[in-house]
C-alpha cells in the first residue's frame, strides 16, 4: 500500500522503495524506521495516511 505525504504530496510506493534513503524495494510503509521523514518536505511518519 502507498502511503501519501498530508503536506506535500510526497508518495512512498514500497514497490519502488526509497534507494536514495537506503531503503530497498519490498519495504512497507509501518517497516520504515520511526525517524522516517519525508524527503521533500521533513515531515514525520506521522504527517502520511494510506493512499
Amino acid at each position: 500500500m502507498k502511503h501519501i505525504c498530508d503536506i506535500c504530496g510526497w508518495v512512498y510506493d514500497p514497490a519502488e522503495g526509497y534507494p536514495a534513503s537506503g531503503i530497498k524495494a519490498g519495504i512497507p510503509f509501518a517497516e520504515l524506521p520511526d525517524d522516517f521523514v519525508c524527503p521533500e518536505c521533513g515531515a514525520g511518519k506521522d504527517s502520511f495516511s494510506p493512499e
